[in-house]
């Protein structure tokens, strides 16, 4: 897993304002299913909003590092409910081009 420094965290979080939540935790957690799918947002996007349903912050949190340890993922930012993360695919065509 790679750190990023603050300037590519800024990046990072200038890209991913606009972006929606493509993957969204359900009322049963973070499910088999639900990282399986941030696994194929990851791979095609790079940068991924995840909108995260819990109940309060520290399951958000858990849910935050479960999602990170599964996927090698670094967290960008977290507002609320939601969460943006950023992996590096060098199989992508266009990738993002951190400053």
């Amino acid at each position: 897993m790679q750190t990023l420094t603050q300037p590519q965290r800024r990046y990072l979080r200038r890209l991913g304002h606009d972006l929606k939540p493509v993957v969204r935790t359900g009322s049963a957690g973070l499910s088999q299913a639900v990282l399986d799918e941030l696994e194929r947002a990851l791979d095609d996007h790079e940068l991924v909003k995840v909108k995260l349903v819990a109940e309060d912050r520290d399951e958000r949190a858990r849910f935050i590092d479960a999602i990170r340890d599964h996927s090698g993922a670094e967290l960008v930012q977290t507002i609320g409910h939601v969460a943006l993360f950023y992996r590096r695919n060098p199989d992508r065509r266009d990738p993002i081009a951190l400053p």
